[in-house]
């Protein structure tokens, strides 16, 4: 860190890598280790996860998300399977057809909702008709939620366990794209356990490239038995690393002593400050509950511009409508600080477009 302003809100997957992950892979780069994951860094862990998700447990490293989502959710659906999911969620929205091409034809099954979840209602309706389809529909085969959401939401405990009886009730596995799931714990004040496995979820990607690792994600599952063959499948997917303690050893350094809740504890923190702030900004209308560490928000297109002429980047959000202006999604991350918010918040307050 330069200890300059930073005016890219764009993601969070614009920050450097923090100290801690650095350190880790500098600290793996001394000597020779076995390779393909037959390495020390690699047996730690899967001993470090069963610890913190408090389960016997099997854990892939992967170098992105979208590899991530596509092998797990091609592991429990098959190519005639449906998966259900929100309709703006990241499998849909910006995965390229991975998940369809890893599973050889698995279908996503969008669920519409404006808070970003999914709701155990319309779940079961587009179950109950894909079942009176037959063989002419796809097969309910898994659900896959996002945790956080797109939209910046947070499912609770009880949601989630509504979500996952009803998948159970009709024989669905549940995969949770956690690409955020560091800063929905961080707002939910549970335990890892509390919010995956003990809440119904069957199989985990967890995110640790959006939250200070330079590129590592892993696939979890809670249930070892489903991971069969899955080595396999990575194999073939061309994500096992042949020198995998780069991986390993990232995501040691990410569960070790906290540091992925203490990352997104200021990533959320920081979101908080940002959407009091706009709160109170003329023109400026919050589109969701801040919960995490996205911002939506609606601003007129002359303070859109304004604010992109004094060198502040961020996106507009085309899944979000609004009636005047245009929605724009904010993001802080570990690395955003109260100046750098503070900067964005004067600049709004300045800038015209009301």
């Amino acid at each position: 860190m330069t200890g300059t302003l930073s005016r890219n809100f764009g993601s969070d997957n614009v920050t450097p890598a923090c100290a801690p992950i650095l350190a880790a892979i500098n600290a793996a780069n001394e000597g020779t280790a076995n390779s393909y994951g037959a390495d020390e860094y690699t047996e730690r862990l899967t001993a470090l996860a069963r610890q913190v998700f408090e389960t016997d447990l099997a854990i892939y490293p992967v170098a992105t998300g979208t590899a991530a989502n596509a092998l797990a959710l091609a592991q429990i659906a098959p190519p005639y399977g449906g998966v259900y999911c929100h309709d703006g969620a990241h499998i849909v929205t910006d995965e390229c057809g991975a998940v369809e091409a890893f599973s050889g034809g698995a279908r996503l099954l969008g669920l519409a909702s404006p808070s970003g979840k999914i709701a155990p209602g319309p779940l079961a309706a587009a179950i109950g008709y894909a079942n009176d389809m037959g063989v002419h529909h796809v097969r309910p085969s898994a659900v896959s939620v996002t945790q956080a959401t797109e939209l910046g939401t947070v499912y609770s405990l009880e949601e989630l366990a509504a979500l996952t009886a009803t998948a159970r009730q009709h024989g669905l596995a549940v995969h949770m794209d956690g690409a955020r799931l560091a800063n929905a714990l961080v707002h939910m004040d549970c335990s890892p356990a509390a919010a995956t496995w003990k809440s119904g979820i069957d199989v985990l990607s967890l995110g640790a490239s959006k939250n200070g690792a330079l590129c590592a994600e892993a696939v979890v599952f809670f249930n070892p038995a489903l991971a069969q063959n899955f080595d396999r499948r990575r194999k073939q997917a061309g994500h096992l690393w042949s020198k995998l303690r780069y991986l390993s050893c990232q995501l040691l350094a990410y569960l070790h002593d906290e540091l992925w809740l203490r990352n997104a504890r200021q990533a959320n923190a920081m979101a908080a400050r940002l959407g009091e702030g706009l709160a109170e900004v003329a023109g400026a209308r919050l589109l969701q509950p801040v919960q995490a560490n996205e911002i939506f928000v609606a601003l007129s297109e002359l303070k859109i511009a304004a604010l992109e002429r004094a060198g502040f980047h961020f996106y507009r959000w085309p899944l979000c409508t609004v009636a005047e202006g245009a929605a724009v999604r904010l993001v802080t991350s570990y690395a955003t600080t109260s100046a750098d918010v503070d900067d964005f918040l004067h600049a709004a307050r300045l800038t015209p477009g009301r």
